[in-house]
């Protein structure tokens, strides 16, 4: 074993707090403190019992577990930038009720979200000037990085929106009238405030 660790990694015999980062132990800290506390989760069935779907934001202000009352085995939570009904959140929800039976599916989007603050051309011209953070100042988006970049990110449909309302009518209606989507699961609207933590129901067309 010893001589296969020395093939994978440098670093492979080291221990942990040479080179571990504060938010790595953290973490580890916390899922320790978690498992000791587990008891019976280990047995939740893998259908979600509550047997709905969410495809939300990843910002870090949004706790579906909270804002919609989840416990461990209760809902599935599909989350990127956005919320949006990309093709992967598309296959997920599929994937949800085909095999997993989740009967009602959400989609919900936020107020102050970060896709309204950029478009497809600002992100890529960011990105083909270097792969660093930028950061927003009084005059929009600045790449402080000293590169290379790389002109990929002209190929991805970053998928920015203006108005969180009309996305969500938007990824609804993409959902709804996706070919391997049933017409009888119901597929709600809404926006999360986050100034508030209220959902506000978006009115979606038939």
């Amino acid at each position: 074993m010893e001589s296969i660790a020395r093939k994978l990694s440098p670093f492979a015999l080291k221990p942990f707090p040479d080179f571990m980062s504060e938010i790595l132990k953290e973490v580890l800290h916390a899922n320790s403190s978690y498992a000791s506390a587990f008891g019976d989760k280990g047995k939740l069935a893998l259908p979600p019992a509550r047997r709905f779907a969410i495809l939300t934001c990843m910002d870090a202000r949004l706790d579906p577990a909270k804002f919609a009352g989840l416990a461990e085995g209760d809902a599935h939570v599909i989350r990127n930038a956005g919320g949006r009904a990309s093709e992967d959140a598309i296959r997920s929800l599929i994937i949800s009720y085909k095999l997993l039976g989740t009967a009602e599916w959400f989609v919900i989007h936020h107020t102050d979200c970060g896709m309204e603050l950029f478009n497809g051309k600002i992100i890529s011209d960011l990105l083909e000037h270097s792969l660093e953070t930028a950061k927003l100042t009084a005059n929009g988006w600045e790449d402080v990085g000293q590169g290379p970049g790389s002109s990929a990110g002209r190929k991805i449909d970053w998928l920015e929106f203006a108005d969180a309302g009309a996305a969500v009518v938007d990824d609804v209606l993409a959902i709804r009238s996706h070919p391997l989507v049933p017409a009888r699961i119901p597929i709600y609207g809404f926006v999360y405030n986050v100034a508030t933590g209220l959902l506000e129901e978006v009115p979606v067309p038939a």
